[in-house]
């Protein structure tokens, strides 16, 4: 058992420790507000206030943050720690209040304050103190866990802390399932007269190719994939774009279409998937498109839908994960940057969402992601080789930490379009080089 005390109990630090103990313990952390019961304690222990109380704690000098209510700018001042930054500098066993500057982190605390959008009505990424302070890169807080157990273990030689497991989970945003097949009439005749006026002559004879089945698709990667999960070891999360109005960036194949609807129940019968919740959704003032798409795929699965993740990575706080919680999602794969990769709530581990305006913990868990196909390629400009030594990098520092690594591929950049020639191959160079010797769990 490892005590734990503070002058006043609040959600704010229930809801921290929480998540720090799941890190660091088999057993949840046990918090009391008694000073004599804490004095008298004879095992681990730490006192997070304004003052200690003798030399057999560990001592973390409380700033004010996990006890105050509301929101407000807050004066964040980084500093250089062990080579890599850290803020609210305190007094104590350790240089700084962990506890605070992992809660500003992960509720993402800073989209709650006023803010400039990107081009997309997102949170931009260049708004946020990751960015600004250079450690975006970073899963700082799991450096700082790894930091904050090695000083326990100083003070409590005895102490046995939880043995994490680097965790990898593939996952895929199918946003245009098909490229020429499954679309129509009208889009493929719109698409050959698109093309011919174009002069884009090797197009119109794929396209005729593909629909006379005298070549695959070249976003049909599938098969594919299965061969290499089924070698990798791996068991994938698919994202489904069934908007019921393709217009805009809703651009998925038509939820009428039977051979769509039969890959959506293959991909739900041999693994997990989720709803890739539409544009329209994300704008729309309430959540009644959102729950339209989901009811839609549970009928076509036979089967509640729990996981979800936003197209574009549109979503703002806290109203984009209000709606997933009232439909019913558990489960978000959202939490990262749609225009930049990297650790956007500096963390490789997944974490309930705490809703800061309600002041709650809630059932909603984040899986955060880190490398995604698309910004490499559109909005970093990176060629398959670099982007090769990205993820590799992404994925060392993960493992490094015993995190939980989460990429975003999609099926047209791993198919056959002339377009990302190359990305195929490094994906697979990936996998069967490196996932392949690790233990998926999920």
């Amino acid at each position: 058992m490892f005590l734990f005390y503070a002058h006043t109990s609040t959600p704010r630090l229930e809801y921290i420790v929480d998540f720090i103990g799941s890190d660091l313990f088999d057993e949840p952390i046990t918090i009391t507000t008694n000073p004599k019961e804490f004095a008298g304690f004879e095992g681990p222990r730490l006192n997070y206030s304004k003052s200690d109380f003798n030399e057999r704690e560990f001592y973390i000098e409380a700033t004010s943050l996990l006890f105050e209510t509301g929101i407000r700018a807050q004066e964040i001042q980084c500093f250089e720690l062990n080579y890599h930054k850290a803020f609210y500098r305190t007094k104590g066993d350790f240089p700084f209040d962990v506890f605070a500057a992992i809660f500003y982190l992960i509720t993402r605390y800073e989209e709650y304050l006023p803010h400039e959008k990107d081009e997309y009505g997102r949170y931009g990424h260049v708004n946020s103190l990751a960015y600004k302070e250079h450690f975006l890169n970073q899963p700082l807080v799991n450096v700082w866990l790894n930091e904050l157990k090695i000083a326990l273990q100083r003070k409590f030689p005895a102490i046995i802390f939880k043995r994490n497991q680097f965790k990898y989970i593939p996952t895929y945003d199918i946003d245009i399932a098909y490229s020429y097949l499954n679309k129509g009439f009208r889009r493929n005749a719109g698409g050959f007269l698109r093309d011919a006026g174009a002069g884009k002559w090797s197009l119109v004879k794929e396209r005729w190719q593909v629909l006379r089945r005298k070549k695959t698709d070249p976003f049909d990667a599938y098969e594919w994939l299965d061969a290499l999960h089924l070698y990798c070891k791996v068991k994938p999360v698919y994202f489904f774009l069934v908007a019921q109005q393709q217009k805009g960036y809703d651009k998925n194949v038509t939820t009428s279409s039977l051979k769509f609807q039969e890959l959506i129940e293959y991909f739900a019968y041999v693994y997990k998937i989720g709803l890739h919740p539409s544009w329209q959704s994300s704008i729309s003032a309430d959540s009644k498109i959102l729950r339209e798409e989901k009811e839609w795929l549970e009928v076509i699965v036979d089967k509640p839908i729990i996981h979800s993740r936003q197209h574009y990575i549109k979503f703002d706080l806290p109203e984009g994960y209000r709606r997933l919680t009232d439909t019913g999602i558990t489960r978000d794969f959202s939490m990262g940057y749609g225009s930049i990769n990297g650790f956007r709530a500096s963390v490789a581990s997944s974490f309930h969402w705490y809703d800061l305006q309600k002041e709650e913990k809630t059932d909603l868990r984040i899986f955060p992601f880190c490398f995604m196909d698309a910004n490499a390629f559109f909005e970093q400009k990176l060629t398959p080789h670099h982007a090769y030594d990205e993820i590799m990098y992404y994925y060392q520092v993960v493992k490094k930490y015993n995190g939980l690594f989460v990429s975003i591929w999609h099926n047209h950049f791993l198919g056959t379009d002339n377009q990302f020639n190359g990305w195929r191959e490094i994906y697979e160079l990936f996998m069967k080089e490196n996932i392949y010797w690790d233990a998926y769990s999920y």
